[in-house]
């Protein structure tokens, strides 16, 4: 038996000499060292052998054992750091070349002009209220004076969930839910968020859009406050030059109510195609607190006043950049959103 441990050894040492793969090293690993390998073969007669011989002949097998697996391990390691060498030659970098420039994201527009607005109104001493997109038939309608047989519902289409339960059709249902929180204490916030209306798509209509709603109540708020203060976020949004002018209107919750119109950033109140030749760009509605809105609100009209106006993000993004079409935002188109990263 030890004759034939040894000439196995011969055997496996000069077949592993040949070998130039992985594949075929770890075929002869089996042939040689498995489990139904050449040796374990050899080694299962051992039980034939004499108490005398069998330390002898197991120390024998350990050792061509262990002469097959170190030179299995050395060639192992030698394919290893050859395929390594192989990979490193293969994806080497030159350090030296310039690196490929990352696309770099920027704000979309219309949350530029929501920070922008946000931004001044901040900075005039407003805070910045939410709330919730599905809205109450209460909060979005009757709270505002527009109780269910009003006619003024008809100018705002709405996706109604139940009877009960809608998409809000502006901004203005904060408004209300504030004055109840606020219990009767002096208000000034603004309410930015999503709207939404049944109207078809079209260059300057959207079935959802954004706005931003404002709301002042205490003491002695007058209209000479409203519109001093449309005045200075008018200047600061479109530049010093900016002139406004208060036209009457009517809204269900405010009276007296105004639209308010900018001089055109285009001709610069000179009049042209895009003013329609009157020098004047309409911007927002605005208005006087309802006495009705106060009372439902939790406030005694008596006591104290207000004033409130909306504006359209969309609208105001239009004006400022000069763009005719409305839906170039919502269209994802990178060619139009990228003119924005440089502004």
């Amino acid at each position: 038996m030890k004759e034939r441990l040894e000439a196995l050894r011969s055997e496996a040492l000069a077949e592993l000499a040949t070998v130039d793969s992985p594949q075929l090293l770890n075929d002869l690993r089996v042939k040689y060292l498995g489990k139904k390998g050449a040796l374990t073969e050899i080694l299962r007669g051992m039980g034939s052998l004499s108490a005398e011989e069998r330390p002898i002949i197991g120390q024998v097998g350990n050792d061509v054992r262990a002469a097959i697996e170190s030179v299995i391990e050395e060639k192992q390691a030698a394919f290893v750091a050859a395929e390594t060498e192989m990979r490193l030659a293969a994806e080497t970098i030159d350090v030296t070349l310039p690196g490929k420039k990352p696309e770099a994201g920027a704000i979309h527009p219309l949350n530029k002009v929501v920070q922008e607005i946000e931004d001044i109104f901040v900075g005039l001493g407003y805070t910045v209220a939410e709330g919730p997109e599905v809205e109450t038939d209460y909060y979005n309608f009757e709270a505002l004076n527009l109780p269910k047989d009003h006619p003024a519902r008809d100018m705002q289409d709405s996706f109604y969930v139940t009877d009960e339960i809608l998409m809000r059709t502006q901004t203005s249902p904060v408004q209300v839910r504030t004055m109840k929180a606020a219990q009767g204490k002096p208000i000034k916030v603004i309410c930015p968020g999503k709207v939404y209306r049944r109207d078809d798509d079209d260059a300057t209509h959207s079935f959802q859009f954004n706005q931003i709603e404002g709301l002042v109540i205490g003491p002695n708020i007058r209209m000479s406050d409203l519109k001093g203060t449309l005045l200075q976020f008018v200047q600061l949004m479109f530049g010093k030059q900016a002139q406004i002018r208060l036209r009457p209107s009517f809204f269900p919750f405010t009276e007296p109510s105004a639209e308010v119109d900018v001089t055109c950033s285009q001709c610069g109140g000179d009049g042209c195609r895009m003013c329609k030749h009157t020098g004047w760009l309409e911007i927002l509605g605005c208005g006087m607190v309802h006495p009705r809105v106060l009372e439902m609100g939790g406030y005694d009209p008596n006591e104290v006043s207000g004033f409130a106006f909306g504006m359209g993000v969309e609208r105001i993004a239009l004006l400022k950049y000069g763009i005719d079409d409305i839906r170039h935002f919502y269209t994802n188109d990178l060619r139009f959103l990228s003119q924005f990263v440089r502004m």
